[in-house]
């Protein structure tokens, strides 16, 4: 809830105005219970204990990278459900990616996220206790969100829409949007539904193709906004925005990663202010996509740039945690089940 809809449940207690901005704050500090509240009195803490929950995370799996302090979390969510959220060290600072869905409707083919397919949406309480588990249980402040964890947010995307304005309160986590990036695989009609909040976010497109030839082989939205359709979305998207657009581009090994791609990645491209966040393919044993060498990655990178395309290679951090998204939940998952049929 944000502070207007708590206000309307503390006055129908009959309790004062007042109560709400401290029910809010405790809220985005991330308690895990009203027992933490220590300024509400009790008969209210157990009124709201009788009448709603605090939507928290509880970790059922931590990894932290031996490579670079990357910390890998696998929640166990109210219900049972899974997901998974990633905390990255950058030298500007903490950066925590979230999950907006249990699994994924997508079926990009070389991503573990969509095997198991779409659960459920996250709520925003659900994707903001990924921040809020992340700072408290490290003693830091989280000053950047990616959007970029299990799930498609365009495809939850009223959930979403309030988590920005929950995780940008300025009596919450006070995380400035610009700070936040929301990637998306391509939902056309959701791109432009965001556009009308003309929100300073960074919208990732993860488009991995340079047409839909190859876009149809790996992602199934294209069949639906084929790459025309989607890049006129972008170009509309930043006629009212004015913002930067972050392309993501998976590199899969004799899939998209040719001299020829490069050329027709950077037509495509052209005319829109943005930049290409290339990305080594990650191994899911379910496909045999695999990464190029480095050496064609960054023959890759250069013709992109020698081309007129900001484009920069991805750092990888926790790899030896599997820290890429949906591979822990799906390991987890796959344990668990194993340790119910034995």
């Amino acid at each position: 809830m944000n502070l207007e809809e708590i206000t309307e449940v503390v006055i129908s207690l009959g309790e004062p105005k007042f109560r709400a901005s401290q029910l809010f704050k405790w809220l985005q500090s991330g308690v895990q219970s009203f027992d933490e509240m220590t300024n509400i009195p009790q008969t209210l803490r157990q009124k709201l204990a009788d009448i709603s929950y605090i939507a928290t995370v509880s970790p059922l799996r931590k990894y932290v990278s031996q490579i670079d302090g990357t910390v890998k979390y696998v929640y166990e969510l109210f219900d049972g459900e899974l997901i998974e959220s990633v905390l990255m060290k950058y030298e500007h600072g903490y950066t925590v990616c979230i999950s907006t869905q249990v699994g994924c409707r997508m079926g990009c083919k070389f991503c573990a996220s969509g095997i198991y397919g779409l659960t459920r949406n996250l709520t925003a309480s659900e994707m903001l206790a990924q921040i809020t588990y992340a700072a408290r249980d490290n003693n830091i402040r989280v000053s950047n969100v990616v959007m970029m964890g299990m799930g498609e947010p365009l495809d939850n995307f009223d959930n979403s829409i309030k988590f920005l304005k929950l995780v940008s309160d300025e009596n919450g986590p006070n995380i400035g949007l610009r700070h936040i990036s929301l990637s998306t695989s391509g939902v056309v009609s959701g791109i432009k539904k965001l556009a009308e909040y003309n929100m300073p976010i960074t919208l990732s497109i993860s488009l991995h193709a340079p047409n839909d030839e190859i876009r149809n082989r790996t992602m199934p939205v294209n069949k639906k906004w084929n790459v025309d359709e989607l890049l006129n979305a972008c170009r509309e998207y930043q006629k009212v925005t004015t913002r930067r657009i972050s392309f993501e581009y998976a590199l899969i090994e004799g899939i998209n990663d040719s001299d020829s791609c490069a050329k027709e990645l950077a037509r495509r491209l052209k005319g829109i202010m943005c930049h290409v966040n290339l990305i080594p393919a990650n191994p899911v044993k379910e496909n045999t996509f695999k990464k190029p060498d480095r050496k064609s990655i960054i023959a890759f990178q250069k013709k992109l740039e020698s081309l007129g395309v900001n484009a920069t290679i991805r750092r990888t951090l926790g790899a030896d945690i599997d820290a890429s998204c949906g591979q822990l939940k799906k390991k987890t998952k796959e344990e668990i089940d194993c340790a119910n049929i034995c």
